[in-house]
This record gives structure tokens, sequence and C-alpha cells, in this order.
């Protein structure tokens, strides 16, 4: 049986390892993600924070079945409640589950902008909702008859934006969808997802810039080291002590607001092995049960892995 009004996505206990092979034919397993989990509420809009190898981009490959053939998912992952194996991911992938990629090099090449947003459609309301987002994001009613090559990065990238926004999605997973576009299109990008959202939908955005994303997100999940540390709602973000894991503060005093305090040491490697908490080694707190299991609980409204967190 499932909810009445279930989650729009609900990630629990993700584990992705990677197969590879050592000194010719000895076959190893790499866990890059381990414990991960997330959700996304019917009109919430999620932000996945972390440094680079955090494990956001590989969420985002899970969820649309892009992983590659080398590479096993472990977990439990829903969608609308049901659960979402590959045969389900396929027949929902660009249409009720869309990417804003991360990477401009998604478009093809040989084929004109237009076409590609419109998925091939000539009919006169496709053309007229394309000719709108072109509209909306400050391209050229000439960008529909480029090529990819002629496009600036910016302008790709608000044409990846128009082709998510032509279908009808219930879920938007966007991959740093902002850097490389002036600050007013990118607010214009987050204000989109956030009415896509008020309507009902859910956004899963993935970022760097966590200051864009506290002007705009119901919540904060913060990962680090292929785990989610933390998921705190968005207003825990006015102070270092209303916040949870001792990572998330760090982020917190690194913004320019709060100090641009860098914090010394570097994320674990995803092949090395760890016990209990990934940022042990880090934490300026740390105890022996911070190198014990410890498992995501509820503390003050949000989430948190963290054994001293009060």
């Amino acid at each position: 049986m499932t909810d009445r009004n279930p989650d729009i996505l609900t990630v629990e206990d993700l584990t992705i390892r990677f197969s590879r092979y050592e000194k010719g034919l000895r076959k190893t397993d790499l866990t890059v993600i381990n414990g991960l989990s997330v959700s996304v509420a019917n009109s919430e809009l999620v932000a996945v924070v972390g440094s680079s190898g955090s494990g956001k981009s590989l969420l985002a490959h899970t969820l649309l079945g892009i992983l590659p053939s080398n590479c096993g998912a472990s977990g439990a992952i829903r969608f609308l409640g049901e659960p979402l194996d590959n045969r389900r991911i396929a027949d929902l992938r660009g249409k009720r589950i869309v990417l804003v990629p991360q990477s401009v090099t998604y478009l093809d090449p040989l084929k004109k902008v237009g076409p590609q947003v419109l998925n091939d459609r000539t009919d006169p309301p496709s053309i007229r909702a394309q000719e709108k987002l072109f509209e909306y994001y400050g391209l050229s009613p000439k960008t529909a008859g480029l090529y990819p090559f002629e496009l600036s990065g910016g302008m790709a990238r608000r044409v990846l934006l128009s082709a998510a926004m032509m279908e009808t999605p219930r879920l938007i997973i966007a991959d740093e969808p902002t850097p490389g576009l002036h600050l007013s299109a990118a607010k214009k990008a987050m204000l989109n997802f956030r009415n896509f959202a008020n309507e009902g939908n859910g956004v899963l955005l993935i970022t760097h810039d966590l200051e864009l994303a506290l002007e705009t997100a119901d919540k904060i999940a913060v990962f680090y080291a292929g785990t989610t540390v933390e998921v705190a709602p968005v207003g825990d973000f006015r102070s270092a002590a209303t916040l949870r894991h001792p990572y998330t503060k760090a982020l917190w005093r690194a913004l320019p607001q709060n100090g641009f305090q860098p914090f010394p040491g570097t994320q674990p490697y995803a092949g090395d092995p760890i016990k209990g908490c990934p940022f042990a080694k880090r934490c300026p707190t740390v105890s022996d049960a911070c190198h014990l299991d410890i498992p995501q609980r509820e503390l003050r409204g949000g989430l948190v892995r963290c054994h001293q967190a009060v």
C-alpha cells in the first residue's frame, strides 16, 4: 500500500559501487556513495550542496538510470510512492522526471537547438511555448535556428533550461544549472524552479552555490564524502548555532557574509575506508563515538548524522 499523498521522491540508504580491475585480473569494488538519503515533497525545492566528489551528480545519474555499466546501486528509491526501478525510469525519463544537465554537451551538436527544445514537435501550441521560454530567458528568436557550437556557454544553459520546461514533469533534477549565467539570468532560472515547485511539483537542485540556493530552496541537503550529513530547513542557515553538523557549520562560516572562513583539511578520497563519520578527521570536536556507526536521526526539525549534535 502507498501513501495517499506520497513525497514526489524518496531516496533511502543509497549505496553505489564501481567495479574495477587492479593489477591485471584482480576485481575490486569501490564504494563511492554509502547510506545517502534525501527526499522531495510536493511543492518543495530541495538544494543538494557539498564539495566536488561528495556524490551529488552520481545521485542525479542514479535517478535517471544513466550510471555506467560497471556501477551498481542499492537502496530504496520511490517516485510518487512507487519503487523506481530501471524499467520505470525508462518510462518516466524525459517526461515525468527531467534533467537540466551540468554539461552543455547534452545538446546534439548536429541538430539546431529549436527542434531539440521542441523534441521535434511541430504543433503551434508547442512552438508558442518554446518562443515564450526563449523570450523569458532572454534568447533571441533566431536562437532556434542555431547549432549548439554557435551558442555561448550561457546561451546553451538557457537552451537546456527551456528544453526541461517544455515538458510536463513532476520532478526536475537540476544539476548545476546556473554556472556561466549572469546573476540576473541565474536568478530567473531559480525563480522558474521555485514557481514550478509551487504548482505542486518537486525540484532537486544540485549546486555549489549555497548563497543562491538559500534564496530559493525550502531545505538544504548537505552531502559529504558520499553520504548525507544533514538536512536542514533554509531558515536554520540564519546562524551556525541553529545548524546541526560540524561540516554544515563550516560551510556556513565559509560564506562571504559570514567571514569567508576557510576550513583545514580535505574530503576523503572515495576509495578510502571510512568507519563512522567521514568528517571525523577534520572535526574539531571529534570523539571515540565518531568512529562508530552513526545513523541518521531527527533533530530540531531537521535530520543529522552526528553523535554530538544537540
